[in-house]
């Protein structure tokens, strides 16, 4: 194992992000069109023809962000994004979810429209627009109008989760799609300066951490029924949904906890009082439930009574709650979050991070076993290692170079 320089160095970082990049660069590219989706350990591409919306989408952010820092090849942050809107892009102004690409064409698996993937469509058309990408900022536009159109609640002030590709909802609603949809509004504000986006953002956040929280014990739950009502048993017994699993997430709190501390910087004056200590309580609680203290790492969930639900241990996890100790170092000023940064960083590093190939391995058991050689299935792009790195950056107010000439 390669010795752990000091993470809260920014050129350990950039180091990191490179690492990272490098497992993924070039062999990621499709040149029929986009990118693939399913990695081994040591980089082989084990099914070349499935394609998800969110590994479509991700991989977007992955290009923009190796073109922010690096100087990364423009052309393929415009190759993947062409691929979102041409092969993902449907006639009715969906997206589809899954699709078969073979010799070129894209035969659609899994129409669902679900408003998780356009709060990812709408993050990379945000970054494809900072990287300079032609039409992006027309597709930020347009994608917010979609999820409007589609799946805006006005009288709930949150977005729905799902419909079928002939737009009907179905009765669930949750949190996630919410959350990343909040990551969203705040990029396209990053990236247009325009208000209604922030706007979005402190009102998703206010429905989620403030009054859902209130209904769930003060912590972010993640099922609800169409009236907005916790939905305590969806998934209780079901651990194979990944975008939907039953508990709270100890990941989420970490997540909500960075969100909450972006929008407090972007809104500055307008900031409401409540964002700084609700993050710390999400990540205080998070830590205090979710940490393993015997064999090191967070759990991927505890139950309402605060019991363990899912002991296994997920990269994502780690990677948004060391984000999260670090926006909350910054932000208080109190040493404590820098020594879970620190102790997030060294689980990590000793058991994520493949030093060999790159990138970090995706899920693993909880005394840390490995589970599987499947390093980055559909979904996992490592945008959550990377932006983490980014976000830590962004923490410590540190700002790309010129634009894409690193």
């Amino acid at each position: 194992m390669t010795p752990m320089p000091d993470m809260r160095q920014p050129a350990a970082l950039w180091a990191h992000m490179r690492h990272t990049l490098a497992f993924y660069a070039p062999r990621v590219i499709d040149a029929t069109g986009g990118c693939f989706q399913f990695f081994k350990d040591d980089g082989t591409v084990y099914d070349r023809r499935t394609r998800h919306l969110v590994s479509s989408t991700r991989f977007v952010f992955n290009h923009a962000l190796a073109w922010r820092w690096f100087g990364g090849p423009a052309q393929h942050v415009a190759h993947a994004l062409a691929f979102v809107n041409g092969a993902h892009r449907q006639a009715h102004g969906g997206y589809a979810w899954v699709l078969d690409w073979h010799d070129g064409q894209a035969t659609v698996t899994d129409g669902t429209q679900h408003c998780y993937g356009l709060a990812f469509v709408l993050l990379a058309h945000a970054h494809a627009a900072e990287a300079g990408m032609p039409g992006a900022r027309e597709g930020i536009a347009a994608t917010f109008e979609l999820m409007e159109q589609r799946f805006w609640e006005p009288a709930h002030g949150l977005y729905a989760d799902d419909a079928n590709p002939d737009g009907q909802l179905s009765p669930y609603r949750g949190q996630n799609a919410n959350m990343h949809a909040c990551e969203a509004m705040l990029a396209a504000h990053a990236a247009t300066g325009e208000a209604r986006y922030l706007n979005r953002a402190l009102a998703l956040a206010t429905a989620i951490a403030q009054r859902q929280a209130a209904l769930a014990g003060g912590l972010v739950w993640e099922h609800y029924r169409a009236d907005w009502t916790p939905d305590w048993d969806y998934n209780r017994h079901d651990k194979t949904n990944i975008f939907r699993p039953w508990g709270f997430q100890t990941g989420h709190l970490t997540e909500w906890a960075k969100l909450l501390l972006m929008l407090e910087r972007r809104l500055g004056a307008a900031a409401p009082a409540w964002l700084v200590p609700t993050a710390r309580h999400f990540f205080d609680t998070a830590m205090q439930r979710g940490w393993d203290a015997a064999h090191g790492g967070l759990v991927y969930g505890f139950a309402p009574d605060g019991e363990v639900c899912d002991a296994d241990k997920y990269f994502w996890v780690q990677a948004e709650s060391l984000a999260a100790a670090a926006w909350l170092a910054v932000r208080t000023g109190d040493e404590g979050y820098w020594t879970w940064y620190d102790r997030l960083w060294a689980y990590a590093w000793r058991h994520f991070v493949d030093h060999q190939h790159g990138a970090w391995y995706r899920i693993l058991g909880p005394a840390n076993e490995k589970l599987t050689d499947e390093k980055s299935p559909a979904g996992k792009t490592d945008y959550h290692t990377m932006g983490a790195c980014q976000d830590v950056l962004a923490a410590l107010g540190v700002q790309p170079p010129a634009a894409g000439t690193a």
